[in-house]
């Protein structure tokens, strides 16, 4: 198998409407568009297909979620394999014993290859600052019980959905398990502090790159829906934590970068953190 390909991030724009199709001639023309650039795996951004609804507390929240099987799934999974394109569907899942914010992964030929679930949950309070929303998704969502690693045309990936990656531990049990990239699907709102949110963006995701010697892709969404304000900048990181692509602030796009997994390999031979590391000591970690 080789160990080159191109991976995209698909930064998406606000979705204003709530009927769960709306977002879909928008992911069929991104796969085209991805596809005549080359990229063998795209993800989209976190919950893309639905507005950011946990910023509210509000009980008429079913329509939001849907099956794995959905027909707005299968066409978008339909669509990368006309392509021959990996992809990563992250959706409100309605799962058979719960409410998952989960991430569906499909391989170039559309065989499904399993589903991520979100694993950590937030829930900020609001603040009076204008876009200060709060968030609300323990009300809403499940917790994933599980950090696993797909073979995706034989390439072993990971993903970590927003705010999962403020929590190291779980990208370097992904890395442990032999991740070569870990894909971070994420809607980051300015939540009314945008100088401290926009400084912060880059920290958590450069970093879990750089500690795991692991390429990181981390398509954010874009624009404001409603008092709600995405920041867009979505990012293709290095194993060296460089940034290798960036999106801008204002507009949905698709950044594209063709990487060498090999890479991951030097890297972790420059900065030996695997022989170098004391799991003894860190037993406190899982307590």
């Amino acid at each position: 198998m080789l160990n080159k390909l191109t991976v995209g991030a698909a930064q998406t724009g606000p979705v204003l409407s709530e009927n769960i199709t709306t977002m879909l001639p928008t992911a069929l023309r991104m796969i085209d568009e991805a596809s005549s650039q080359g990229v063998n795996i795209l993800s989209f951004c976190e919950l893309f297909l639905t507005p950011f609804f946990p910023n509210q507390l509000r009980e008429d929240f079913d329509h939001f979620f849907i099956e794995p099987e959905h027909e707005v799934i299968k066409e978008i999974v339909s669509a990368g394999a006309r392509h021959k394109m990996a992809l990563i569907i992250p959706f409100s899942e309605r799962a058979t014993h719960g409410l998952y914010n989960s991430a569906l992964v499909a391989d170039s030929a559309g065989k499904t290859v399993g589903i991520y679930r979100k694993t950590h949950m937030p829930a900020f309070f609001p603040n009076e600052r204008p876009g200060g929303t709060g968030s609300y998704e323990k009300m809403y969502f499940g917790l994933g019980t599980d950090l696993p690693v797909f073979d995706v045309d034989g390439h072993k990936i990971g993903i970590q959905i927003c705010y999962d990656r403020q929590y190291p531990e779980g990208s370097r049990v992904l890395a442990l398990k032999g991740a070569q990239i870990i894909f971070m699907p994420i809607s980051y709102s300015l939540y009314g502090d945008a100088e401290h949110r926009k400084s912060a963006w880059e920290i958590p995701i450069r970093a879990r790159a750089f500690e795991n010697g692991v390429f990181v892709v981390a398509p954010n969404r874009v624009g404001a829906e409603g008092v709600r304000h995405h920041l867009g900048h979505s990012l293709i990181i290095s194993p060296e934590g460089a940034i290798l692509a960036s999106a801008g602030t204002e507009a949905e796009e698709i950044i594209v970068q063709s990487i060498d997994l090999n890479d991951s390999s030097f890297e972790n031979k420059r900065n030996p953190w695997w022989r170098d590391r004391r799991p003894e000591l860190y037993t406190s970690l899982a307590v």
